[in-house]
């Protein structure tokens, strides 16, 4: 029962994910049109037309008719054609939600960081529990490690079997579920594909401009702007709060062939976030210092219970 409600979840989501994806603006030669200003790629099936008057006729030079689209100001859910189910039920939904909140408080980077400490609030119930099985899985690191080194070398059937059965009553003992963490994760993920969908095909977001920093452009094109500076702070605020959130997120300290994973993954989501919109980069940033504080206070208050 379990294998088929994983496979019905895993079909449902390819089934968003194959609906209404970004696609990039391209020449007559087949080659992606770019803002000279910014450097951004920019992105053909936006759903509202920009303000830039430079990016405007890069668009209309290109095939894309702007007067069949409204304008940000006047963009809903329902104003632009179906496009699919991830568009319909996720994209459009968050963009109207950042478009909103952003003309009212007049930043859509502001808007974005709200949208997302109150998304990881209405997530909180879940995180929370993740963060007290990453304190569990702690504390039964010890006892895991002896079972892998009762057994190791030991390949026959009978023995795996065994270590199998004795990992299984300390993740009991512990109340611990392996796959809890899986869960938070794939519960995140489509938020932030939306995001990045949202920020790539909205242009009152990739158009703006926060603290010298564009929204739309990539840390990387960043670099040779005259706000390079800025550029270079939100890259290190990435990656300082990813290390710090897998740090206290690090359940698997006293399993060898874990010690790296942190590491290794830390790197990666570094090295993409040179290559993401920087939108995409103050959206993880805000959702890691909400992950580093909730695990801190859920670490607390399970030293204060034990005393």
């Amino acid at each position: 029962m379990k294998k088929l409600k994983s496979k019905i979840i895993i079909i449902i989501m390819l089934l968003f994910l194959s609906t209404g994806c970004t696609t990039t603006l391209v020449d007559k030669d087949n080659k992606a049109v770019q803002n000279p200003e910014t450097g951004q790629s920019l992105t053909e099936n936006i759903l509202c037309q920009p303000e830039n008057e430079q990016t405007r006729k890069l668009y209309e030079k290109n095939g894309v008719k702007l007067k069949d689209l409204p304008k940000c100001t006047e963009f809903t859910p329902s104003s632009t054609e179906y496009d699919g189910l991830w568009t319909g039920i996720f994209v459009k939904p968050l963009a109207f939600l950042i478009l909103t909140l952003g003309k009212y408080i007049g930043s859509f980077a502001i808007s974005i960081i709200i949208i997302t400490i109150i998304i990881r609030l209405i997530l909180f119930p879940f995180t929370r529990k993740m963060a007290v099985q990453s304190e569990m899985m702690k504390k039964a690191s010890p006892e895991l490690a002896r079972i892998q080194k009762k057994y190791e070398g030991k390949t026959d059937q009978d023995s795996m079997l065994k270590q199998n059965q004795e990992m299984m009553m300390v993740y009991k003992k512990y109340n611990f579920n392996p796959l809890t963490s899986c869960l938070i994760s794939f519960i995140q993920l489509p938020l932030l594909l939306a995001f990045l969908e949202a920020i790539n095909r909205v242009p009152s977001i990739f158009e703006e401009n926060f603290l010298g920093i564009q929204l739309g452009t990539t840390p990387l094109v960043g670099f040779g702007s005259n706000t390079f500076y800025m550029y270079i702070v939100l890259i290190l605020i990435i990656g300082a709060s990813t290390i710090f959130m897998f740090r206290t997120t690090n359940t698997q300290a006293s399993d060898p062939s874990m010690k790296m994973m942190p590491i290794m993954m830390s790197v990666i989501i570094i090295i993409t976030a040179f290559f993401m919109p920087s939108a995409l980069g103050i959206y993880w940033s805000v959702g890691n210092l909400f992950a580093i504080i909730q695990n801190i206070v859920v670490k607390r208050g399970m030293e204060h219970h034990a005393k």
